[in-house]
């Protein structure tokens, strides 16, 4: 308390001021499946818990090398293919469990709390994931197993927990039209979501086996998700995943017709439907090709339908609320409000200065604030934003214009 009276100078220290906001990581992969045991050491085999991978070599020392019937070598070959990123994975075959890899079920994958031990397993344990490296995975695939419509439902719950998207392949053998039709209610696969957390990926791809020296199938999803970790490292994460190069694959599962100015081309009826499926025309080489998630078309005019828009939103969401734990539980007075509005427009100043926002401010309205809710220790900000949308579609208005005849022969 400053003196009631003084003949002279002080200073007084005053709390409040505005923090830096850091951002969240974005492009981290969390990737479930099975691996073999045999080529891993006592001390790196692991069931069920998440393992953090920061380069290619971790893969080999925790899950092996590609041997069929296993998901995760592959998943993560093809996730390194297209660039750097962090990976969190893990793997559900247990050898004390499983006699072979054909033992695992969906229900593994699936997971929950074990009620011997009280640890989570399958998807569930990547709620463990803040606790062990202070971030989440904010791409999550389940190769081969998200085919079955309850671990895509699993996901998808998963992904509304820890603010992620989550990316499904149709089954290996499905058609255009059975892609297209699995997004009604008469469609027979897992592609009847109304989500802006689920991306529909179709179809598989081809790709070289070095160990057979063969051509194989592959899901689509772990090249998707190494494409989007890569482009957030080199241009952000505002940026859309779709129209990306697809590095080491050598074809796809169907030849689809690709021609950006035609509506009535196989990619673009997939888009229309909200499915983000592969470009390849002459001299393009194979491209990703979409750039909404599953509540498209059905909110077609809301922007968060598309992808890049769904994780900047997250992006600002989550850095905002952890960097509020230094204000929580603070006197509430004019400093920390002021304190509060400024460390978050701060932050927005600078996604703003990155290109992750075209616009956007954080203000508090004193009528949303009446005396009875301060009182009870509840403040209400309001935040508005606007990360920029995809250049999805380029018009051209064209017209002849016979007045531009005239002058002819003048010169």
């Amino acid at each position: 308390m400053p003196a009631d009276y003084l003949h002279g100078v002080e200073t007084i220290e005053m709390g409040g001021c505005p923090k830096a906001i850091k951002a969240v990581k974005t492009s981290v992969i969390g990737v479930i499946g099975t691996a073999p045991f045999d080529e891993v050491t006592e001390e790196n085999q692991t069931v069920n818990k998440p393992v953090l991978l920061t380069r290619r070599f971790d893969c080999y020392q925790y899950f092996g090398n590609r041997r069929d019937g296993y998901t995760l070598p592959d998943a993560l070959d093809a996730i390194y293919s297209q660039g750097s990123g962090l990976v969190i994975a893990i793997n559900v075959f247990d050898p004390s469990k499983h006699e072979s890899v054909e033992d695992v079920t969906v229900y593994d994958v699936v997971g929950g709390v074990d009620p011997v031990t009280g640890k989570r397993t399958g998807l569930s344990a990547f709620e463990d994931c803040y606790s062990l490296f202070g971030f989440y995975p904010k791409i999550i695939i389940a190769p081969t197993f998200c085919e079955d419509l309850s671990v895509a439902n699993e996901m998808q719950t998963l992904c509304e927990k820890i603010r992620a998207i989550g990316l499904i392949d149709a089954p290996i053998g499905t058609t255009v039209q059975d892609a297209i039709e699995g997004r009604g209610p008469e469609g027979n696969i897992n592609f009847n979501f109304y989500s802006d957390r689920m991306v529909l990926c179709y179809p598989h791809v081809q790709a070289h086996d070095a160990m057979w020296n063969q051509i194989v199938y592959q899901p689509y999803s772990q090249y998707l998700a190494g494409v989007i970790a890569a482009k957030d490292m080199e241009k952000g994460y505002h940026w859309s995943p779709s129209n990306t190069e697809i590095k080491c694959i050598l074809g796809t599962e169907r030849q689809l017709t690709s021609m950006f100015n035609d509506a009535d081309s196989e990619v673009n009826l997939l888009n229309e439907a909200g499915i983000v499926t592969i470009y390849n025309s002459y001299g393009t080489g194979y491209r990703t090709w979409g750039n909404r998630n599953s509540l498209f078309p059905a909110n077609g005019g809301d922007p968060i339908t598309f992808i890049n828009i769904r994780r900047t939103a997250d992006i600002l969401h989550e850095s905002v609320e952890y960097a509020m734990l230094q204000y929580i539980d603070s006197p509430i007075d004019d400093a920390l409000i002021d304190a509060i509005k400024e460390s978050v427009n701060a932050f927005i100043r600078t996604l703003i200065g990155r290109g992750a926002l075209v616009d956007g401010k954080c203000t508090f309205h004193p009528d949303k604030n009446d005396v009875y809710q301060m009182a009870d220790g509840h403040l209400i900000f309001d935040i508005e934003f606007m990360p920029p949308p995809p250049a999805e579609r380029i018009t051209f208005e064209s017209y002849v214009n016979r007045d531009l005849l005239q002058g002819l022969g003048s010169s």
